[in-house]
């Protein structure tokens, strides 16, 4: 298969992305329709729909949007990251560890570093992104249960981190403008360089590109590194949310920023997928698990919610991909 036969494959999945884009939309739709429907039978009031509970929902999902972010760069190749809940927790301990505006340096080195190990584990050892993530998702914790002691890190949050988590500006919380600036850098990586096309590329057919002449095992490389720097964003912006970073705080966001990208749109399998989509999955889990909590469905449910989404999204995608 040429390169150019197969950028007429990605343009053709590219229409049909956007139709999972209304559907998210719809969804989110339906989720503030019963939200309030609940909210007015209990309460009496809209609350799903007051400007102040959807712009608290936003910065919510700020946290998991840039999760999800490096999540969805991953994905599109056709891997998955599962050491995001303690390349989370690291960066923001050690961050936080260190203080000062020098704990943010060292926070997102943290995190690009263990990106870079996942990336040459999967790229240049060849071991299965699921198994090799999932190993070093471990081994962190396993150093960090050392580095504590295995009690709670007595390290407060700089002032810093908590100005951007839990500080506004012009009354839009801060987070959002770091997601915003995230979300911004990631869509001209992937529309507008050619490491952005090479993943979406890689995520189809990863030996045509191979053979095409293109270095697939640093485009691999690359998107895991990202993936860890937005886990280390998110583990510094939650440490500065809750003042102190602590063990496991990151084990609440590896299957909603799975279920965010998926239900966005983005295939599993790779090599479709929009950031728009990742967006709106974003926003529509943490609406979804507002609602939950607003219903008291206890965290288990929702759990098995998350994981109903992703399989029935797979067996989606899998049917699509055969026909």
């Amino acid at each position: 298969m040429s390169f150019a036969v197969l950028s007429q494959q990605l343009r053709r999945r590219a229409q049909r992305t956007e139709k999972s884009i209304w559907y998210t939309l719809a969804s989110i739709g339906l989720i503030l329709l019963v939200g309030s429907a609940y909210t007015l039978s209990t309460d009496g009031t809209l609350s799903f729909l007051m400007p102040n509970y959807l712009l608290q929902q936003m910065k919510i999902a700020s946290f998991l949007g840039i999760a999800a972010t490096g999540m969805m760069l991953v994905i599109l190749l056709g891997h998955i990251d599962l050491s995001l809940p303690w390349v989370l927790a690291t960066s923001a301990m050690l961050a936080t560890a260190v203080g000062g505006w020098v704990a943010l340096p060292y926070g997102l080195c943290i995190g690009a570093f263990v990106g870079l190990l996942n990336g040459l584990g999967v790229a240049y050892l060849r071991v299965p992104s699921m198994i090799f993530t999932l190993g070093m998702n471990t081994v962190l914790k396993g150093l960090m249960v050392v580095f504590t002691g295995g009690f709670a890190p007595r390290s407060e949050a700089p002032e810093w981190m908590e100005v951007l988590a839990v500080g506004t500006m012009l009354g839009i919380p801060n987070s959002l403008f770091v997601w915003t600036a995230i979300g911004i850098a990631v869509v001209f990586i992937l529309t507008k360089t050619p490491f952005g096309r090479y993943v979406y590329a890689v995520g189809n057919q990863e030996q045509a590109v191979f053979l095409s002449g293109v270095r697939t095992p640093w485009i691999i490389v690359g998107a895991f590194v990202l993936c860890g720097i937005c886990a280390a964003v998110t583990g510094m912006l939650l440490a500065g949310f809750s003042h102190k970073a602590y063990q496991a705080m990151g084990d609440d966001y590896l299957m909603p920023a799975i279920a965010a990208v998926v239900i966005g749109g983005t295939n599993i399998l790779g090599g479709r997928g929009t950031y728009m989509g990742t967006v709106l999955g974003t926003i529509t889990i943490v609406l979804l698990s507002s609602m939950l909590s607003v219903m008291q469905m206890p965290e288990a449910g929702r759990q098995i919610i998350y994981g109903a989404v992703i399989i029935g999204m797979l067996l989606v995608y899998g049917r699509q991909e055969e026909h």
